[in-house]
């Protein structure tokens, strides 16, 4: 078992790394950190809570404080993109983290902010830049940063990026670089797209693959509630009454169904709070900061969240609304069980949503355990529970509630514990 010292890194990144709590590698950084230390290109596969960040941040780190230059105005050495801004910020945290007792400066810019003060920043140039795309080309835009001289390029969650349409704008970023640099692209998957990138960005690039999206899931506790679309938040509400489900993230396919979900449990007496692309950032960023502090237990988002949320203790994931997109699937419900800790993941699927429900059991090659509800009959009807289970099911997940006569959730068949994490 490789350990973080074997890699050749300073005492400083080591001791920093410790202070964090991390003692042995995971594997996509054992892999890519002596590769990105030799100087090659890399192109690595990887889910989000594998580690991937200190995968890129501590051989950068090191490289940068092994050959130390002076800062040029308007000016930084290593560009990072990332497609969200929970994301970024959180990869710049590492950055300062990891290089706490460097003398190494990190920036982050990103949109929903005054761009004034992103300016200010850049003025006296930076080692370590985390940029969304389009606030970056408006920097630039605007004279106030040139990539000139940029010796490092990370794209990070390159298929998010491909996905939020940011490709005309990153193909207008790399004709700004200087040609002779290293290039490291990061994505959970490898759809021919991130290939076709990889090919163009990459010169002779090192592989790395670890995790890929069939295993990932099989660490997470699933199971999938039929329910009509029109029950869905009286069985949401239903579930958040069971205490077991002590820190929970609630998807939702758009930003206004968001905001309903948060009304609707206001009213049930559960305090949640919504995170998406209509709150500043501001508000994203207080939001966040309350989930994380346990101020609420509820935080409702979109997609816009599945890859840049980062929090720790996540003991649920609920799909109120199943994703179109199989992968959204995979990085929606890899927010609970991080860093090889356990997590439930419960979807509530409509008649509507079963397609997507078979090209999630497709992806994953995993069946969803069917499991039943306890609602109160409407005065319309009483909603009828479905008590079939697909062939198969008893590969799926488990739901473990703190009380099998308290929980509202009861079970169909055996359940079978995941593998270890990778």
């Amino acid at each position: 078992m490789s350990r973080f010292s074997d890699f050749g890194l300073s005492p400083l990144i080591l001791d920093a790394v410790a202070a964090e709590g991390y003692t042995v590698p995971t594997p996509i950084q054992s892999q890519a950190i002596p590769q990105v230390l030799r100087g090659r290109d890399l192109c690595g596969i990887a889910q989000t809570g594998t580690g991937k960040t200190a995968a890129f941040a501590l051989p950068i780190l090191q490289r940068l404080s092994s050959a130390p230059a002076r800062r040029t105005a308007g000016a930084c050495r290593v560009l990072v993109l990332s497609p969200t801004r929970e994301l970024a910020s959180q990869i710049a945290e590492s950055f300062r983290a990891y290089g706490r007792e460097l003398p190494l400066s990190t920036a982050v810019v990103f949109g929903g902010v005054p761009i004034g003060a992103q300016q200010r920043r850049l003025a006296s140039g930076a080692d370590i830049l985390v940029a969304t795309p389009g606030r970056l080309l408006d920097l630039i835009d605007r004279k106030s940063l040139t990539l000139s001289k940029i010796q490092i390029l990370v794209l990070d969650e390159a298929d998010r990026m491909l996905d939020l349409g940011f490709i005309h704008a990153l193909r207008r970023i790399v004709k700004l670089l200087p040609r002779h640099r290293q290039t490291l692209l990061f994505s959970a998957t490898m759809p021919r797209t991130i290939a076709s990138l990889a090919e163009e960005y990459l010169d002779d690039p090192i592989e790395v693959a670890v995790t890929p999206a069939a295993t990932t899931v099989e660490l997470v506790d699933q199971g999938v509630l039929f329910v009509s679309s029109d029950r869905k938040r009286d069985a949401l509400a239903t579930l958040l009454g069971d205490p077991a489900f002590e820190r929970v993230l609630v998807f939702t396919r758009t930003k206004h169904g968001a905001d309903r979900v948060v009304r609707h449990l206001s009213a049930a007496g559960i305090e949640a709070i919504a995170i998406h692309g209509n709150k500043s950032q501001p508000q994203r960023e207080r939001a966040l900061a309350g989930f994380r502090a346990g101020g609420s237990r509820v935080l409702v988002a979109t997609d816009i969240a599945a890859r840049g949320i980062d929090v720790e203790g996540v003991s649920h994931v609920i799909n109120f609304e199943l994703p179109n997109v199989p992968e959204d699937y995979v990085h929606r419900i890899g927010r609970t069980a991080r860093a090889g800790a356990a997590g439930t993941a419960i979807s509530l699927c409509s008649e509507e949503e079963r397609g997507y429900l078979r090209d999630i059991e497709k992806l994953t090659r995993l069946a969803v355990r069917h499991l039943q509800i306890e609602l109160a009959p409407t005065k319309q009807h009483r909603f009828p529970l479905p008590r079939e289970r697909s062939r198969g099911a008893q590969r799926g997940g488990r739901i473990t509630p703190s009380s099998a006569a308290a929980s509202p959730v009861r079970r169909s068949g055996r359940a079978r514990s995941g593998p270890a994490p990778a």
